[in-house]
């Protein structure tokens, strides 16, 4: 018995004895943060990759709408945005309505879902950032996205569309690649567009607002 008492010692020996710290002590306070610190980190890490997932998902919509060939007009921009980027849960939505028995308190998804509804229709009403897809040097930079890289998408044109005023578009990122900022980037065919000199309430500073068949604007370079 005595080679298997042996083994015993010394595999117990092998297991290292985990130090315990008084729960006042400096050790356990510095052990206390450091935890913290690195539960912050990893919550702001998933934070970041989830705002980049939703990104990529936004212009992976407006992506793959553009049409094979030529440009969209706004009332066009506007139809994909209401029609369908609004109502791509409207589905789901109607699911968890339709299984919800009388009387009962609605399900945790179905509240997400009718607030983040109601959160999108209000940034529409109120002014929606997109890619300016009726813009030829934005839809030809786009279509050379590897629908992955969001840094990219920030060479483009944005620009806000108003559920509220359907006829008005206002240039809210200019653009960044040289084909859009360059000397004819902002030439305007004053024959197929009537310029109104007003301002966009909510929007500082005022920009100049332009009729239907048009989207180019003037703003400060802003992100939302």
């Amino acid at each position: 018995m005595a080679p298997s008492s042996t083994v015993k010692t010394t595999a117990a020996a092998k297991v290292k004895k985990e130090k315990v710290f008084h729960p006042s002590s400096r050790k356990a306070g510095q052990l206390a943060r450091n935890a913290l610190r690195k539960g912050k980190l990893g919550n702001l890490s998933s934070k970041r990759n989830q705002k980049h997932h939703s990104l990529v998902d936004l212009y992976g919509f407006f992506y793959h709408a553009m049409p094979e060939e030529g440009l969209m007009e706004l009332d066009d921009l506007h139809h994909i945005v209401r029609d369908i980027w609004l109502s791509r849960f409207d589905e789901e939505l109607d699911t968890e309505r339709a299984t919800r028995r009388k009387g009962r308190p609605k399900s945790a998804k179905e509240v997400k879902l009718e607030d983040m509804k109601l959160r999108e229709a209000e940034i529409y009403r109120t002014g929606m950032e997109v890619i300016d897809l009726t813009h030829g040097p934005t839809v030809e930079i786009f279509r050379r996205w590897d629908q992955k890289e969001v840094a990219f998408i920030q060479l483009l044109r944005f620009i806000r569309i108003f559920s509220t005023n359907e006829e008005l578009a206002v240039v809210s990122r200019p653009g960044k690649h040289f084909s859009i900022i360059g000397p004819t980037a902002n030439v305007v065919d004053t024959d197929a567009m009537d310029v109104l000199d007003e301002e966009v309430p909510q929007l500082q500073p005022a920009p100049t607002l332009l009729s239907p068949s048009s989207t180019i604007m003037t703003m400060d370079d802003s992100c939302t």
